[in-house]
């Protein structure tokens, strides 16, 4: 779809994140997490789906031989606001233990999601531990964060786009947008 179809759906609102700012910003991380993790390769681990093109973008950013791994949570089903209530829906096939695990992150709302994430995957005895969050919704964290590498803060607003979904449409968007819809019913 070219960007002036995009531009014309009513449910998307101002461009939050421009395209060419995502790819300068992924080619920074990818060469902080190189220089960062030179001589000890982390495994990726991307929390799906929503963070599934930036992690694969960060990916190929990052200059070493990166191993990855995924594991979906579910905390919002398809409501434009988090329940709270944090469930894994798909765990990791790879042992932690001694390994350098970077979780690749799409957003950062109340960070509910992100601590239970950090808890649960600690108990699993890794080298070392850190996150890659694309996005920081600023103002609404409920719980303490500790984000090494954070692409952007955004205002407090529901966004769509470059994996970001409502009801699991516009992951495609090659920006990130304000959703300014209302939720599609199933």
């Amino acid at each position: 779809m070219s960007a002036s179809r995009w531009d014309d759906d009513p449910d998307l609102g101002e461009v939050i994140v421009a395209e060419d700012a995502l790819q300068e910003r992924v080619a920074q991380l990818g060469v902080q997490l190189t220089a960062d993790y030179h001589g000890r390769p982390p495994l990726l681990v991307g929390v799906l789906k929503g963070a599934f093109v930036f992690m694969s973008d960060l990916a190929r950013a990052i200059r070493l031989p990166v191993e990855v791994d995924v594991m979906a949570v579910a905390s919002y089903g398809s409501a434009t606001t988090t329940s709270g209530v944090v469930r894994i829906v798909k765990d990791l096939d790879s042992d932690l233990t001694g390994r350098h695990v970077l979780v690749v992150e799409d957003i950062v709302d109340s960070g509910l999601t992100l601590s239970y994430l950090r808890r649960s995957l600690l108990t699993r005895q890794p080298a070392s531990f850190e996150v890659c969050a694309l996005l920081v919704r600023e103002g609404r964290q409920r719980a303490k964060l500790d984000l090494r590498y954070v692409g952007f803060h955004i205002p407090s607003r529901f966004v769509v786009g470059y994996g970001l979904d409502v009801a699991e449409r516009y992951r495609n968007l090659p920006d990130i947008r304000i959703y300014q819809g209302s939720v599609p019913v199933d």
